[in-house]
Parts: C-alpha cells; sequence; structure tokens
C-alpha cells in the first residue's frame, strides 16, 4: 500500500526552485525601491550582488521584464522603467483605491496578535527614520502593509496591490530625497493602530489613503525634480 509520502506531489526540480528563489528575490528588491528609475540592471552585476550565476538572473529579469517591472532596452540590456507624471498619478489613484479597502477588510479581521505586531512594526519605522534609515523604513513598511492587507483575507485583492507594489517600488526610495518628508511620514501608521484599538476600520481605511496620499506628494515632488535635471 502507498504512504502518504508516496503519493505526495513530486517536489519540483532543484534548478527550478533555485531560479524562483531568485526571481522571487529581484521582485522584493524592485519592490522595496533597491533599484532606482532609469536604472540600468547589468546582469554580471546582479548576480555578483546575489552571489550566483548570470543564467538564472537573466531568466528573473526576462519574467520581470514581463511583468512591466524591467524593460528591455535594445543593445543594452534591461532598466528599470521611469514613471511619467500621469502615470503616476493614475498609480496613486488606483493604490489609494485597493489598499484602502484591503486596508477596512483587514481591521475587521485582524487579531490581537495581529496588531500587536503592526503596533511593533510603526514603531521600528519612526525609530528608522528617527536614525535616517530609510532602507529598514522601507522594508517595515512592506511587512507592516503585507500584514495588514493579507488580513483581509482576499488573495485577488492583495495580488492587484502586489502588481500595484512592483511599478511604485523604484521610486520609493525618492521619499528621503526630502528632508521634512521623515517628520511625517510614520503619522499615518500611528493613526492606523489606534483605529484598529478603536475597532475603526473606516478609520484604518482613511489612514491607509493618507499614508498613500502624503507620500505621493512628496515623490510627486521628486519626480518633477527628475524630470526637469533630464532636460
Amino acid at each position: 500500500m502507498p504512504t502518504a509520502a508516496d503519493t505526495d506531489t513530486p517536489a519540483p526540480p532543484a534548478a527550478a526552485t533555485h531560479q524562483d528563489a531568485i526571481y522571487a528575490t529581484l521582485r522584493q528588491w524592485v519592490t522595496v525601491g533597491r533599484f532606482l528609475p532609469g536604472e540600468r540592471l547589468k546582469i554580471r552585476t546582479v548576480a555578483a550582488d546575489m552571489g550566483v550565476g548570470q543564467m538564472p538572473v537573466r531568466a528573473a529579469l526576462q519574467r520581470l521584464a514581463a511583468e512591466g517591472a524591467v524593460v528591455n532596452v535594445p543593445n543594452a540590456g534591461v532598466a528599470v522603467p521611469r514613471l511619467s507624471g500621469p502615470e503616476f498619478d493614475d498609480l496613486l489613484q488606483m493604490r489609494m483605491l485597493l489598499e484602502g479597502e484591503a486596508a477596512e477588510r483587514g481591521a475587521l479581521r485582524l487579531d490581537a496578535e495581529g496588531q500587536a505586531r503592526l503596533q511593533a512594526l510603526s514603531q521600528r519605522m519612526a525609530q528608522a527614520l528617527a536614525r535616517g534609515d530609510g532602507d529598514d523604513y522601507l522594508a517595515a513598511n512592506e511587512d507592516f502593509h503585507v500584514l495588514l492587507y493579507k488580513a483581509a483575507g482576499s488573495p485577488t485583492l492583495f495580488g492587484l496591490i502586489d502588481t500595484l507594489w512592483l511599478k511604485a517600488g523604484p521610486i520609493s526610495n525618492r521619499l528621503f530625497d526630502t528632508p521634512e518628508a521623515s517628520a511625517v511620514l510614520n503619522d499615518a501608521h500611528e493613526d492606523l493602530v489606534k483605529a484598529l484599538a478603536r475597532g475603526d476600520s473606516a478609520g484604518a481605511r482613511r489612514a491607509v489613503e493618507k499614508d498613500i496620499f502624503v507620500a505621493g506628494q512628496f515623490l510627486r515632488r521628486s519626480l518633477a525634480a527628475a524630470g526637469k535635471a533630464r532636460r
């Protein structure tokens, strides 16, 4: 008689798993803004940074190109796309719409442990801003929103949001081009934690919309300045 192990789906080939891991890492790097708009991604350099071979990196970058996260440049490999003003505004509006919905749904389902984790992440973001650590702020910010939105219980909604993050990620590091941004970037997260504590799901939606809107004002300013610099 076959055992449970005998009837389980076979594990994927090691090579495929390795390639998937490299793709997932690169996708996450794009999402958190490790690469800047307009930056050319050299396969040799990326592979060296990751400590892997060039072939799986090339395959991963082509998967990202199919998703619109990077673009193929003739005779120059791939590069991170730049957003135009109208593209950025459209992206901002869609994020407010979808992430506001996910926040409200998530607030209704998040348990006490989840709320405590969000509070800890909000504190971590405040500390990162205080010491000028943009990378840690962005990493904690991603963890904060992923936890809240996944609590909504809608993989379809989260998948749509994740696609938008992939397009917004490269410009996210521009938040810190404006010194005064650090003073207000965490306000909406603190508002959201307070809304959760009082069971205010609509307040959680407003806090997320505020978070995206406020960050968007600083990013729009940086986008405009970058456009002028290229002229």
